[in-house]
Parts: structure tokens; sequence; C-alpha cells
């Protein structure tokens, strides 16, 4: 938070109403998720009942991709041995069930009942307004799609407002990719899911308390104060729930891997030329400016330098490579010490890197083209905002645990 207020746009102008509240409801859910009987059994049985739909979600991969959707150690249905892992066989195709799962629970009914909960808690308890805490409540479900549900309200948005909602898509997760991470970690790290859900939960409001620290208000928004209805298309029958999810899943993964092979392959010709100057690489660049940070969220020292590794990882080659790298290191030995492992699982649960950046500022700017020029000012003020989020996710992760 200091180092948001140091880089604020008016420190003078800042509403720490806003703020305490945020900080306040990260420590309240904290709280209940870790301390209370009652949030610690909610927490077993969301990791169960998202570790349970993941091996469903296996049921079609085994189908379709036969001996390559069977991952290391384990066997397929007609007792096919695993070749080794494939990404693209054994954790991208869960997207695309999660997809039509969550189209599915919007067309009944219930995500729409979720969201419109926690943003009735983030308007009335920060003050903020309806349509920036829509936003914010809707990222914790759905990634890029969630401007959508607030699509009436972008024209007329604040910077400020504008600033909330880029920050709070890049400082949490989608539903859908989730189960991409769980599959990484779940052998490893079998409560990984429930974590997972916890990070996106708690950085919701640290998102909104980095956005407001950075860009105060100093306009009126139109929605303050008020909580206002989502924008949801909904389908005509479940059937047509659940194809119109798979299709989104399908272009979600494609998305991924196109957005994997580019990124990739341009990070290794940039590391290739800045090795060829300075004798290191991005990564380990962005590593030792992450090292003071992995420091003050309570990693135990002997494992700060690989822990800031992958959150330097994850600011230029997604969280996708990063989490991918935390099993790698976790089954290797390299990490053995739960609570850095719990650190960073919350801590890189965020959409928090440049890739991210171009998608959500694209996204919004093809809904709202009139709100182009405002989004490149504030573009990588929001992804330092959403940074500073995760890294407040990890702190308060690192607190309890």
């Amino acid at each position: 938070m200091f180092m948001a207020w140091l880089c604020s746009k008016n420190r003078h102008n800042i509403n720490w109403h806003v703020v305490l509240w945020g900080v306040g409801l990260q420590f309240l859910f904290a709280l209940f998720i870790f301390c209370s009987p009652v949030g610690g059994s909610l927490f077993n049985w969301i990791n169960g009942a998202v570790v349970k739909l993941l091996s469903f979600s296996q049921a079609g991969t085994s189908f379709v991709f036969g001996p390559l959707a069977v991952g290391p150690g384990s066997e397929g249905p007609m007792g096919e041995k695993s070749i080794g892992f494939i990404l693209a066989f054994q954790a991208l195709p869960a997207a695309v069930f999660f997809s039509a799962l969550m189209s599915l629970l919007y067309h009944v009914g219930i995500m729409q009942k979720i969201i419109k909960g926690f943003s009735y808690i983030f308007t009335q308890l920060m003050r903020i307004s309806g349509a920036e805490a829509l936003g914010a409540a809707s990222n914790m479900v759905v990634g890029v799609e969630a401007v959508f549900t607030i699509r009436p309200y972008l024209e007329r948005m604040t910077s400020s407002e504008l600033c909330l909602i880029l920050t709070a898509g890049m400082a949490t997760i989608a539903s859908t990719v989730m189960a991409i991470y769980v599959g990484f970690l779940k052998t490893q790290f079998p409560s990984i899911a429930g974590h997972l859900v916890s990070a996106s939960l708690l950085s919701a409001p640290a998102a909104i308390v980095m956005s407001k620290l950075l860009y105060p208000e100093d306009e009126k928004p139109l929605t303050l104060g008020q909580v206002v209805a989502g924008h949801y298309h909904r389908s005509s029958s479940w059937v047509e729930a659940v194809i119109k999810g798979s299709n989104e899943g399908v272009k979600l993964v494609v998305g991924i891997v196109a957005l994997l092979l580019s990124f990739l392959g341009l990070l290794a010709m940039v590391n290739w030329i800045m090795s060829g100057l300075t004798q290191m690489t991005l990564q380990q660049i962005l590593a030792f400016v992450f090292y003071p940070f992995s420091f003050l969220m309570g990693v135990p020292l002997k494992d700060v330098a690989i822990i800031s590794a992958l959150l330097g990882e994850r600011a230029v080659a997604t969280e996708l490579v990063a989490y991918q790298h935390l099993a790698t290191f976790i089954s290797t030995g390299a990490i053995v010490n739960t609570r850095s492992i719990v650190i960073a699982s919350y801590a890189l649960c965020g959409f928090a890197h440049i890739a991210s950046l171009a998608i959500f500022m694209g996204g919004i700017a093809a809904i709202a083209p009139e709100r182009a020029k405002d989004l490149a000012k504030l573009g990588f003020r929001a992804l330092l905002g959403a940074t500073l989020a995760c890294l407040m996710t990890g702190a308060v992760a690192g607190i309890f645990n």
C-alpha cells in the first residue's frame, strides 16, 4: 500500500474510507476462511468440489485424446499409460468443461446472485460506485468477459472507475482458467483449489484498495452509492447455454495457446538479446525487483529467491507458466515449506502481466471505443495496481498461514 501511495496520481485526494474498508474486508474474509470452523469446512468443501469437477472433465478429455490425456503417474480408463505431461491435452481442455459449467450456472441464475451479493458488500461498505463494485465482483468469477456486465456504464465512467475495472480484472482470475492451475498442482498441493478460490476472493478488495490509492476519484461517478444490475445475455435453454459455454471455452483455450506460443517465443528472443548485453534474462532482472516484496509477504528466507523468480516470470510469461514451474519446484523438492507454497499460490493468483493488460484494454476498447485513449493512459498504472494487489493478497495469506 505504501508503494501504491508513493505512485499515486494525487496523494492528497485519497479516500481513506475505501482503503480502510478494503483492508478490513480482506482480513474479515481471511479470518473466516482460515480461523473459523465454518470457514474451514467451507474451504475444504470447495476444494473437494473443484477437484471432483475436474475429475468429471477427464471423461471427455480421455475419450477425445486417449493416451495423450493421461497425466504422469496415472492410468487411462482403458489402462493407457502416460507418455508424460502435455499441457495442450491434459490441462487446457478442463477450461472448456468449466466454461460450459459456468455458462449453465449463469443460465439458472446462480452466478448472478453471487456477483450481486459481493457487489452489494463493496458498494455499501466501501462506498464506491455501483458499476465499480459490479465490475470487481464479476471479475472474481469470470475474466475479460466481466466487462459485458457493466457494458451500459463504460461510456460514462470516470477515469478512476476505469482504472479500478482494469486493476480488478488483472488482480483476479477467471474460474475457467483456475481449473488449469488446479490440474498443475493438485498432486503436489492437494488443497490448491480451495486456496485459489479464496485468493480470488481476497484479491477483489485488494484491487479496489490499490486502484484507489494509485488513481483517487476526482469526479462524481454516475452510480456512486447505487447497487446496479448487471447486463447479462440469457440463453434460451440449458442446451444453448452449454453449447455457448463450450464454444467460448474453445476460444479461450485457443487464445491461451496462441498467447503462449507468441509470448514465450518473443520472450526467448528478448532474453537472447539481454543475455548478450547484460548476461541476465528479463526474468532474472525482475526476480531482483520482486525480492523485497517476497520477503515482505513473509516467504521464508531460503525460498525468497525462488518465489521472486516465479513472480518475475508471471509478469512477462503469464501466471500459467509460473504455476507450472511452481508445481515442478514442489515435486523436485526445491520448495518444501508449506508456508512458501501457500504464499506463492496466492501471490501468483492473478492476470497481472503484460499479455493480460493488452487483452483487457483491447476487450474494453472494443466495447467502448470512445474510451480507448483513456485506457491507454491508465493501462500500466492498472497493471502496477494489479501486481501490488496480488502481493497484498499473498501478504494476508502469509499472516494466517
